[in-house]
């Protein structure tokens, strides 16, 4: 028996499907596109346990064919299209509501039809929509309140998700990630918009200084090894007592203290301070909280792994190994 990964050549998608195959998974990866040579790179130590499938998920007849080709039982499922900003969302809404509504429908559709054991959906933090005043740490028992297509698609599927799963005897569960950093972000088309992480490693990586720009900004970033356990703790837990788990390292991070610990890690780092570019991309909207991670670690005994500077240690010398240097 196998677990479908959906969106999974994707950042987080391939690091689910690389810790699900370490883990002892049989893994059917689907994805628009099939691997390239870095993502053939990054999971070669697993390649014996994943099986990469090229299909759209709008597609509902070659969703149904994955239930033919593979014997599959449980499922993951982390396509999506991340819109992080006006702009995108703007030209793009339909596109964005087809693939993260739509989407997620068939690849229900297709958990109904299998019967399959569990149904994990991969949500985000963003349903949270902006941080409460007073209140900074956000639970999964707050309202959701999102701001943003991208959030509202979200949370719609969670609720596509809970429902499909009462009607039809399925075990599912919703993943809220907090924002992911770590090895095979990139630029893909349904990813646009990188991270400070992936911008400051690689200008590490190639020797380049650092572009400072407000090193009060921060998010609560979360090594991507890290999500991807906590995905597979909820998908392979005997029972789960709840539908929504936040995973999350739990702290707010600002970017002085990523500044901070690239400079220990590697001393020779150069900085240049630079002005925001005029006519910048406004991002969806504002910032919310950090996630609290209590529920997975009282219901699951999971934990992250990763600080700060182990995740940087590690992302980093992954920059500079892989063919990879954007």
């Amino acid at each position: 028996m196998a677990t479908l990964v959906t969106g999974g050549t994707g950042f987080v998608g391939i690091n689910i499907v690389k810790e699900l195959a370490r883990a002892g998974h049989q893994v059917v990866s689907l994805d628009l596109n099939g691997p390239d040579r870095l993502v053939e790179d990054f999971v070669k130590d697993q390649a014996p346990r994943v099986t990469f499938a090229v299909g759209d998920i709008l597609d509902r007849a070659a969703v149904e064919r994955l239930g033919v080709d593979h014997s599959i039982d449980k499922i993951v499922h982390a396509a999506v299209y991340t819109v992080n900003r006006v702009e995108l969302e703007t030209r793009r809404s339909r596109d964005v509501v087809d693939i993260n509504i739509g989407g997620t429908t068939n690849i229900l559709e297709l958990a109904r039809s299998l019967k399959v054991n569990r149904f994990i959906y991969v949500s985000s933090g963003a349903v949270y929509g902006a941080a409460g005043i007073g209140d900074q740490t956000l639970n999964e028992d707050m309202p959701p309140a999102p701001l943003n297509l991208y959030g509202i698609t979200k949370y719609a599927s969670e609720l596509l998700t809970q429902r499909y799963g009462e009607l039809h005897d399925i075990s599912t569960a919703t993943t809220r990630l907090s924002t992911p950093y770590g090895p095979m972000e990139r630029v893909t088309g349904h990813r646009a918009v990188m991270s400070v992480f992936y911008d400051w490693t690689g200008q590490v990586s190639r020797g380049d200084p650092i572009q400072l720009e407000d090193l009060d900004q921060g998010r609560d970033y979360t090594y991507v090894t890290d999500i991807a356990d906590g995905i597979r703790a909820v998908l392979d837990a005997p029972a789960l007592p709840h539908h929504i788990y936040n995973v999350t390292a739990g702290a707010w991070v600002k970017f002085r203290e990523i500044l901070h610990e690239l400079t220990q890690l590697s001393p020779s780092t150069r900085t240049v301070q630079v002005d925001a570019p005029e006519g910048q991309p406004q991002a969806v909207g504002p910032s919310r909280g950090p996630l609290s991670g209590h529920r997975l670690l009282q219901d699951l005994g999971w934990t992250p792994r990763y600080s700060l500077r182990t995740g940087l240690e590690e992302y980093l010398q992954w920059r500079r190994d892989a063919p990879f240097l954007d």
